[in-house]
């Protein structure tokens, strides 16, 4: 649900969100006005204020997937980002995982990918993999 409030009063972008930052799932209501300040209401812990904010003003996460192992046809090692990046840089760094090749023996946490689609955050293995 977007909304924006009405003619004469400070203009704002409302949402619903549900909270994923413990196992309540509390319904949020998140708005940012037009000076970039956000509210939130609905969250039964502090966690869920924060996730709303960061939500509406600049919403991250982690990426998971596998990438390639070189010389080995059909197989795949999966890997994620070592912290959230901001959700408008995934698709950046999905294409930047599309060309990475890992060579084998791999540790899981060694680093797959610096610096993903310019964010600072490096992707690491998950899984060990032996040759």
């Amino acid at each position: 649900m977007e909304n924006e409030a009405g003619k004469g009063r400070e203009r704002e972008t409302v949402r619903r969100i549900t909270c994923i930052c413990c196992p309540m799932g509390c319904e949020l209501t998140a708005a940012v006005n037009f000076r970039g300040e956000a509210r939130v209401t609905g969250n039964r812990c502090p966690r869920g204020q924060e996730y709303g904010k960061r939500e509406m003003l600049c919403p991250v996460r982690t990426v998971t997937t596998t990438v390639r192992i070189a010389g080995r046809e059909n197989e795949v090692l999966p890997v994620k980002t070592a912290s959230d990046i901001p959700k408008d840089k995934i698709t950046e760094c999905m294409n930047e995982l599309a060309k990475v090749a890992v060579s084998l023996p791999v540790e899981a946490g060694d680093v797959v990918l610096e610096n993903a689609a310019g964010t600072g955050v490096c992707v690491v293995a998950t899984r060990s993999k032996g040759l």
